[in-house]
């Protein structure tokens, strides 16, 4: 009963004295409780441990913060103004913390939305191809098979605001889609397997041996196809908007990106006065 008494005394007049002690002295109360508690024991020559235990929990409890810095909120490379995801460390090549709608919840959404994103990135690159070498050789192509051509009268690329989707052949699209199944099955069951070195978008598909061996140009080359693919998915964009509203072949409207120089020259030239074919 004394030993609670005067515990009870000792941590009321701890905690009434450091309200009056300056910042610099808040960390040694802790020591005061605890080397007073163990004086008490001394005193009445009584050892409770629960006591002893309680009375350590506060002193513990009483301990002053340290003093830390607040550390400042990453902000986003690609959006200055706003902060960083907190899953979007960077460590993922192209995470430059855009995320601005806040799409991404956990890391399962994470690797979730990469593989959708190197799936149509690497389509995007195949159709920013060939939509400008359809409007460049499928005349030439179709003459020399003995079909029609699918261009229009104004040499657009057959698309959904084009039109002319219809003079493609079933069994190309039949051929493209089952391709694009057999691969997007092959890639979620490497990834349900927990494949050894899968991250996504990685098929293991390297013909020709240009994947690099160090991780340093591994991270490197998954960096420039990221970049390229979100540049052609632009890019195709890009191609069905300008001729869906100029009414003219993408070729046929910046011909110096699709065209040899002499090509262009020649036909600009033409547009004032001839030059002779022979020149």
């Amino acid at each position: 009963m004394k030993l609670a008494i005067a515990t009870t005394f000792l941590i009321a007049f701890h905690q009434s004295a450091s309200a009056f002690v300056p910042q610099a002295t808040q960390g040694r109360s802790s020591t005061f409780v605890v080397n007073s508690n163990l004086d008490v024991e001394e005193k009445f020559g009584v050892v409770d441990e629960k006591q002893v235990d309680v009375v350590q929990e506060l002193a513990d409890s009483t301990k002053m913060p340290e003093n830390k810095q607040t550390k400042a909120p990453e902000m986003s490379s690609s959006l200055p103004f706003m902060e960083r995801p907190a899953l979007l460390d960077g460590s993922m090549p192209g995470d430059v913390g855009f995320d601005p709608l806040g799409f991404v919840k956990s890391k399962d959404d994470l690797m979730n939305y990469r593989e959708a994103e190197i799936k149509h990135a690497r389509l995007a690159m195949l159709a920013a191809a060939g939509w400008p070498l359809s409007e460049l050789f499928d005349k030439q192509i179709a003459g020399a098979l003995g079909i029609t051509p699918v261009l229009d009268a104004s040499d657009r690329a057959p698309s959904v605001l084009n039109g002319g989707l219809g003079k493609i052949s079933p069994i190309y699209w039949i051929v493209c889609l089952g391709l694009a199944a057999a691969i997007d099955v092959y890639g979620i069951n490497q990834a349900k397997q927990n494949t050894p070195g899968y991250f996504p978008g990685n098929l293991g598909f390297d013909p020709l041996g240009f994947y690099p061996k160090t991780k340093e140009e591994q991270f490197e080359m998954q960096l420039k196809e990221i970049k390229n693919g979100r540049l052609a998915m632009i890019a195709i964009v890009a191609f069905a908007g300008q001729e869906f509203v100029r009414k003219i072949g993408v070729v046929d409207e910046t011909p110096l990106f699709f065209k040899p120089l002499g090509t262009v020259i020649h036909d600009y030239a033409n547009s004032g006065y001839i030059i002779p074919d022979n020149l």
